[in-house]
């Protein structure tokens, strides 16, 4: 057995926060007891009122506990002050288990180490904060995985999956979470701790054994009840696992026909225990896995044939429905992977795969399938699928396709409340036909998707809850529990009861097993001090007081700064189609619903090395992923944070460490755009606190770039004299660590009087020579007009005689002076009218400031004018790759002296997938080896990581993965990267220069 330590290589930055907001005794009483954080402020308490559930009711405070000890202080401290507690992972749940009146404890933060492991027995130990995903990859050397698979695997924690009894696509293979744990060691109602086991051990402790022997008296008691109400099927998660002692069944969760206590507590939702630690249960990674993909000609055949392909024994078999088979196709990454997967235009798919140790077998058992479809009047209806690429894009295309139906603008969203009915596959077809009925009688809509190996399908009814959708939502409910019923199936199949289903936990089992319930909560917590409200006398599903979005909820009214018309729309709930469309610059409703958009799934929480949230990596704080964000911004937007709103200290803090990288843009599966949010939200704040030097410095820099360049020596003085250094930076605010911007020549001071080159009328281009690689790094400019011109190309540049080259007003979003910006587009709309007329495209070098005019610039109410701009906008490797696919490109290239080539992208670049052809146009380098750093924002973003404040968080994003890379290049390796922050941090951090992609180019010119 080994002893490891932790489940994550690199252990957040601690940020303590204000003392100040720490007003209630029980507050103070925590701070000075505890080494981790304590939150007691509005802004804290309102991000945790929520998870992914339709629900919001906030807590009576929050506790981030440091370690095992910090833990059981805190609940020792509840405990004597008689206050109810509420376990939290991810905060991912869907039924509103982790939102209720209670001190919350968030685990996720720092309980994450896997504390042991035994391969030869396949099992590991771990605390509950550990995310899925991070186990995963932690067991993968050693061929084993954790195969309770849910498709929040990249940021539910395993606390939260053992309180929900989550299950996953491979649940017919596998099991549920109940069959896979095999030991809790829990911390209870009255502080004493406990190891919830198999019962082959005696129960250790009086108070265990009390509680156990009260447990198995009732449930000898409701032997027969138990046999008579429980369902019959895999996905049944409702209540408690009282038939933890019926052995002779053999559908009760045991192990070997001995009862094992920890199953007791898996799917209590933190009611009964708090889990302090979990031993679970892990199996061999399959070695080879073959799918198969069914098309089906009505929606009808795929439900009623699954019971018949779930007899090959495959692992999973997943239902796409003819709606996310459209959302896949209208989505030009998606589109031809899903192609491959169509035979014809079938109504649904069904993903059949097999897994396992022996190929062949898998082969075999998908020609099976293929015989068992024609001998059902489907011939040639299998796409065959051996390929891992193949199949893995195809599993990444059906978990996006619940994102993309997720990002439905407008007040009437896909609710989550019926969407885990489970019911026997016998009656699968039949029962999916008589619940659309329904959805068609209330004025709805539903998308099937998901489990159909175990009769459990997910589909969400769009209901607009400040409305009508509370009246709706209870009317489907009892229509869709009838049919359960009907069908000897379960209401509650994997997502738990919370808030949403918890009412039909009696409805399901019965007044007797209900009162069973009862008495297990009491037995354990007869106080009801853990999570209560839960599974024990909840309340109704549809009391509005907890709903996020009560009928009555509005947002303030807003003087927006940017034009929000196009998030000002509603859609009829049946086809989908906006009905309301808005128009000019809408002053509430389209910031308001903009901001809406986040449903709170937590996608933002993952830690791979993508764009998503890089403060939340290095933070792990709710306060700083992008749902806490959005959450504070609701909130405040909705005046449930003061008069102050926008520029609340509460937003200005949530929004203190994000670095506008545009990661949330392309990663949150709903589209929020947390950068295009700061710059509203900055502009609030600077209206009514005005701006800070530091601030105008930054902002202003456009403006006074060209007379600074004009003296390069003199600016250098404020960093190579060492006193005058440090007075500086110490006086406006800026870094000591840091070396300043040097200021050089400005290029268009000689490019704006020079004759253009002669070259083909067809063939011109608009080199925009932007503000810093112009006045700080022109050689970067010159390479490109260098590259440009060797193609054959006629370069223009961004500026008129006697006059300001025109700026992107970038530095001025970042400062919240939005009218400065328009100004700024304003100008560049102007000078380039005349080349956007007649077709010339606009190149540009720094990432942020050309892809300014594929995004703000649409923003600014410019209309047509910035529509036909941002058309023609390219970053320069962008440009190239156009061309040469055009077969316009003409450009001839040599091997450089270097072999190697390492390559960063800036944020922006990967947000816009603009980040590919910068790796397409060095591979044309002969010879040239090259490859990416795999990294989120390199954490400079500007002068954020100037600002002395901001230092270590943006030296921490850096260190993620960056600058470790840079680090272990060699001088043979020429280090690329088109950001100037990216590459000022990389200098600063690494002592490596990188360089733009053109003058890579440049140099490989022959």
């Amino acid at each position: 057995m080994t002893n490891p330590t932790s489940a994550l290589l690199v252990k957040p930055i601690h940020l303590v926060p204000s003392a100040a907001r720490l007003t209630s005794p029980l507050a103070q009483h925590l701070r000075k007891a505890l080494r981790g954080d304590v939150l007691f402020d509005a802004a804290s308490r309102g991000r945790y009122s929520t998870d992914a559930s339709i629900y919001q009711i906030t807590p009576i405070g929050v506790v981030v506990p440091r370690d095992q000890d910090d833990l059981r202080i805190a609940l020792e401290i509840a405990r004597s002050e008689k206050i109810p507690l509420l376990a939290r992972g991810a905060g991912t749940s869907q039924c509103g288990q982790t939102v209720g009146e209670a001190l919350v404890i968030d685990t996720s933060k720092w309980l994450n180490n896997i504390v042991a492991f035994d391969a030869d027995a396949r099992t590991v130990t771990v605390e509950p904060g550990v995310v899925l995903d991070h186990l995963n990859a932690w067991l993968k050397p050693h061929g084993l995985w954790f195969p309770v698979d849910v498709s929040t695997a990249a940021q539910c924690t395993i606390g939260g999956m053992a309180g929900n009894n989550s299950c996953g696509s491979r649940s017919i293979e596998y099991g549920n979470m109940v069959h896979n744990v095999e030991a809790i060691d829990a911390i209870l109602a009255d502080g004493s701790e406990a190891r919830f086991a198999s019962l082959r051990e005696a129960p250790q402790g009086a108070r265990l054994q009390q509680i156990v022997e009260g447990v198995k008296r009732i449930a000898e008691r409701e032997r027969d009840e138990i046999v008579e109400r429980i369902p019959k099927v895999l996905r049944r998660v409702a209540g408690y696992n009282i038939d933890v002692f019926d052995c002779q069944n053999p559908r009760a969760y045991t192990d070997d026909g001995i009862a094992n206590l920890a199953h007791l507590l898996v799917g209590s939702e933190g009611t009964l225990a708090f889990s302090r630690q979990l031993t679970l249960k892990l199996a061999p990674l399959p070695t080879h896995k073959t799918l198969g993909v069914v098309n089906f000609p009505t929606f009808w055949q795929s439900m009623d044939l699954t019971q018949h392909i779930v007899k090959l024994k495959p692992v999973a078999v997943e239902l796409v429905d003819r709606t996310m088979i459209d959302l896949a196709m209208s989505n030009p990454a998606f589109r031809p992977v899903i192609e491959k997967a169509l035979v014809g235009e079938p109504q649904a798919i069904l993903l059949v795969e097999f897994a396992g140790e022996n190929r062949d077998q898998q082969l075999a058992s998908l020609k099976q399938l293929t015989e068992l479809m024609a001998d059902l009047g489907l011939p040639d209806s299998v796409v065959e699928m051996p390929a891992a690429s193949e199949q893995k894009a195809l599993w990444e295309v059906r978990k996006a396709g619940l994102n993309i139906m997720m990002s439905m603008k407008g007040d009437g969203k896909p609710v989550s409340f019926i969407e885990d009915c489970a019911v026997p596959l016998e009656h699968l077809a039949e029962y999916t036909s008589r619940l659309t009925e329904v959805f068609h009688r209330n004025g709805t809509e539903g998308t099937w998707y998901a489990h159909a190996s175990v009769g459990t399908l997910h589909v969400r009814p769009i209901l607009d809850m400040r409305r009508d959708g509370a009246v709706k939502m209870r009317a489907i409910a009892e229509e869709a529990a009838a049919l359960v019923r009907e069908y000897k199936g379960a209401y509650s199949g994997e997502h738990g009861d919370g808030l949403c289903r918890g009412e039909w936990v009696a409805w399901q089992y019965g007044p007797r097993l209900n009162q069973a319930f009862t008495e297990i909560k009491a037995l354990f917590d007869p106080d009801n001090r853990f999570n209560p409200d839960k599974i024990v006398r909840p309340p109704k599903m549809d009391d509005a007081r907890n709903f996020r979005f009560a009928p009555g909820y509005k947002a303030q009214r807003i003087d927006t700064a940017l034009d929000w018309s196009a998030w000002n729309v509603d859609r009829d709930p049946r086809t989908g189609q906006e009905t309301l469309p808005g128009s000019g610059n809408d002053l509430s409703g389209g910031l308001a619903k903009a901001v809406e958009m986040c449903n709170n799934n937590g996608h933002c929480r993952k830690f791979d090395a993508g764009t998503m949230c890089p403060s939340y990596r290095v933070t792990k704080d709710e306060q700083h992923v992008t749902r806490g964000r959005a959450n504070t911004l609701r909130l405040a937007i909705s005046g449930q944070l003061g008069e102050a709103g926008l520029a609340s200290d509460d937003v200005k803090d949530t929004l203190d460490l994000c670095v506008s990288c545009k990661g949330c843009k392309r990663d949150c599966p709903t589209g929020v755009d947390m950068a295009k949010f700061k710059i509203e939200a900055r502009a609030a704040r600077v209206k009514r606190h005005g701006l800070r030097l530091r601030d105008r410095l930054v902002a202003f820099m456009p403006r006074y770039a060209a007379t600074a360049s004009r003296v390069p020596g003199l600016m250098a003085l404020a960093d190579n004299v060492p006193v005058l250094s440090a007075w500086f930076k110490r006086s406006v605010g800026f870094a000591p660590e840091r070396t300043l911007p040097r200021f050089k020549k400005s290029f268009l001071s000689d490019a704006a009087t020079a004759k253009p080159p002669q070259g083909s009328a067809l063939k011109e281009v608009l080199l925009f020579v932007d503000t810093f690689n112009n006045n700080m790094e022109p050689e970067n400019a010159r390479a490109a007009q260098q590259v440009l011109e060797a193609a054959g190309y006629t370069v223009h540049f961004n500026t008129r005689q006697g006059e300001r080259p025109v700026c992107c007003g970038r530095t001025f979003l970042a400062a919240g002076l939005v009218d400065e910006a328009k100004q700024e587009a304003r100008r560049m709309l102007d000078l380039f009218k005349p080349f956007v007329e007649r077709g010339v495209p606009i190149v540009g070098l720094e990432p942020s400031c050309l892809l300014s005019l594929r995004d703000e610039f649409l923003h600014y109410g410019f209309g047509e004018e910035a529509q036909r701009l941002s058309k023609q906008a390219f970053l320069f490797e962008e440009f190239l790759v156009r061309e040469e696919k055009a077969g316009r490109l003409q450009l001839a290239l040599k091997p450089l002296a270097k072999e190697q080539a390492l390559v960063h992208g800036h944020c922006h670049q990967k947000a816009f997938d603009a980040f590919t052809p910068v790796q397409t146009v060095l591979n044309w380098i002969p010879e040239l080896k090259v490859s990416t750093v795999e990294s989120s924002c390199c954490g400079m973003a500007g002068s954020f990581g100037y600002e002395a404040e901001h230092y270590a968080t943006s030296q921490a994003m850096a260190e993620l993965s960056l600058l470790p890379a840079v680090r272990k290049i060699d001088g043979n390796t020429v280090m690329v990267a088109d950001g100037t922050s990216c590459r000022h941090q990389i200098h600063d951090g690494a002592g490596v220069d990188a360089i733009h992609v053109a003058r890579v180019l440049a140099m490989a010119l022959q």
